[in-house]
């Protein structure tokens, strides 16, 4: 059984996966970085500061705090602002993804798109080259 399992995790497919995966923790957290220290400030400076993730809605008359840590330690509260504040990050992360994968699909085109050089004239070929030139200079 132990044969087995190895011959299974050293198939190319599994160790392509594992190496895909790891690279893609690593882009996610570059990306992840992006946003939250690039992207995500401008936003902030743009909109004078707005954060929404400490927006909410009290589920009960008890919830009286101004901030979602104090209002979630008082009673039940529906904190649309975190929520608004993740999709917004999810939107951001993925334009960003999308800008990427469509400059490495750009880079790709133009590296296929390169035409091949015609190949080099046979021996055949030039010989007739040389015929007709011949015939057209008589």
């Amino acid at each position: 059984m132990l044969k087995e399992f190895r011959e299974f995790a050293m198939k190319g497919n599994v160790v392509d996966l594992a190496v895909g995966v790891i690279i893609g923790a690593a882009f996610g957290a570059i990306v992840t970085s992006l946003v939250g220290d690039v992207i995500m400030p401008v936003i902030g400076a743009i909109t004078g500061g707005l954060d929404f993730s400490n927006y909410y809605t009290g589920l009960s008359k008890a919830v009286t705090a101004t901030n979602l840590a104090d209002a979630k330690k008082q009673g039940a509260v529906l904190a649309w602002g975190s929520f608004l504040t993740v999709t917004l990050n999810f939107l951001i992360v993925a334009f960003v993804l999308f800008i990427v994968i469509r400059l490495i699909n750009q880079l790709k085109r133009k590296d296929e798109a390169k035409p091949a050089e015609p190949p080099a004239p046979t021996k055949d070929q030039e010989l007739l080259t040389e015929i007709r030139d011949l015939l057209k200079a008589k």
